[in-house]
C-alpha cells in the first residue's frame, strides 16, 4: 500500500502545486484591480460629501429655489433642480417604457426575417450613439423643422432616445431567461400568443423588466448635454414642460461652474451630490428589485 501511495503521490513542483500559484497570482490581481477601480470612485464620492455635504443638511436646500440668488449671495436651495428633474425623468420614462418593452417583445416573441434585423441594427445604433448627438438631432427635428421653441419637452425626448435601447436590450434578454416550457404549456391550454405573452412572459421576467428600467433612468437623470441644448436653465420653479424653461440638477451645476465665488462653489458641490445620491437610490431600488429578477423553473 505505501509503496502504491508512493508511487501515485504528486511530486513536488507538479500541476498541483502550479495551480494554487495560479490562483494564488489570479485572486491578487483581482483584488488589485478591484481596489485600484474604487480609488477614483472613493476619491469623487468623498471630495463630493466633503465639499457639498453642509448644503444638503441645510432644509432650505430641499425647499426653496435660486430665484433672485446671484453668484456671490449666501442662500438659495434646489428645489427647483430638483423637481425638473425628476418632471423629466417621469415623462422621459413614460414615453421610453412602452416603446422599449413592446420593441423587445417583438423581437424575442415575433421578430423573423430582415424587419426584425433592421429593427435589431437600429437599436444597436442608438445604444452606442452620444447624448449631444441625441440631442442635435431633436434640436434639428424640433426646433429647425417645425421652428418649436427650446422647451424641456424636447429634452425628454432627447433623453428617450437615450434610455430606449437600454430598455430594450434589457428586457430582450430577460424575456429570452423566460423558460419555453411556459409558453408551451400555455399553447398547450388554447391560449393565444397575445395572451400568454401578457399573462405568463411579463409578469415572470416583470422583476428582470423593472430593473433595466430602473437603471435606465439613473443613466439618462445626469446626462448634460441635451439639456444644454433643448432646455436652458431657469433659476425659478416650473412645471411646464411646454412653456418657458426648467431647472435641472446638471444645468445647475453646470451654469455656477465657472465662478470662483464661494456661494456659487459650495451650489455646485451641493447639486452634485444631490444628483448623485438620487441615482443612488435609483440603482439602489434597481438592486433590490434585481433580488427577485431570478426567474424560477
Amino acid at each position: 500500500m505505501s509503496a502504491l501511495t508512493q508511487g501515485t503521490a504528486t511530486p513536488r513542483g507538479g500541476p498541483s502545486t502550479r495551480r494554487s500559484v495560479t490562483d494564488v497570482v489570479a485572486r491578487v490581481a483581482m483584488w488589485s484591480a478591484f481596489f485600484l477601480a474604487c480609488v477614483p470612485l472613493v476619491w469623487i464620492l468623498g471630495s463630493t460629501i466633503l465639499k457639498g455635504g453642509h448644503m444638503l443638511l441645510d432644509s432650505g436646500w430641499w425647499t426653496n429655489s435660486q430665484n433672485g440668488i446671484t453668484a456671490r449671495r449666501v442662500g438659495g436651495g434646489a428645489a427647483h433642480a430638483i423637481q425638473g428633474t425628476l418632471i423629466q425623468a417621469v415623462v422621459t420614462a413614460a414615453i421610453s417604457v412602452p416603446i422599449g418593452v413592446l420593441t423587445a417583445i417583438y423581437l424575442v416573441e415575433y421578430g423573423r426575417g430582415p424587419v426584425a434585423r433592421l429593427v435589431s441594427f437600429m437599436v444597436d445604433i442608438l445604444t452606442g450613439i452620444p447624448s449631444i448627438v441625441a440631442a442635435l438631432f431633436i434640436y434639428a427635428l424640433w426646433v429647425t423643422t417645425f421652428g418649436f421653441q427650446r422647451v424641456p419637452f424636447a429634452v425628454t425626448l432627447a433623453l428617450a432616445m437615450l434610455m430606449i435601447p437600454t430598455i430594450v436590450r434589457s428586457t430582450e434578454e430577460m424575456l429570452k431567461l423566460v423558460p419555453k416550457d411556459y409558453r408551451e404549456a400555455s399553447y398547450a391550454l388554447g391560449v393565444p400568443k397575445w395572451r400568454t405573452i401578457v399573462k405568463v412572459v411579463l409578469p415572470t421576467a416583470f422583476s428582470g423588466i423593472v430593473t433595466g428600467i430602473l437603471l435606465g433612468l439613473a443613466r439618462v437623470m445626469g446626462e448634460t448635454a441635451p439639456l444644454i441644448i433643448l432646455g436652458p436653465y431657469a433659476k425659478s420653479i416650473s412645471h411646464n414642460l411646454f412653456d418657458g424653461l426648467m431647472g435641472t440638477l446638471p444645468t445647475m451645476i453646470n451654469q455656477d461652474r465657472a465662478e470662483s465665488l464661494q456661494p456659487a462653489v459650495d451650489r455646485v458641490w451641493g447639486a452634485a451630490l444631490t444628483l448623485i445620491l438620487l441615482i443612488f437610490l435609483l440603482n439602489l431600488a434597481g438592486r433590490l428589485v434585481s433580488r427577485f429578477s431570478t426567474v424560477r423553473a
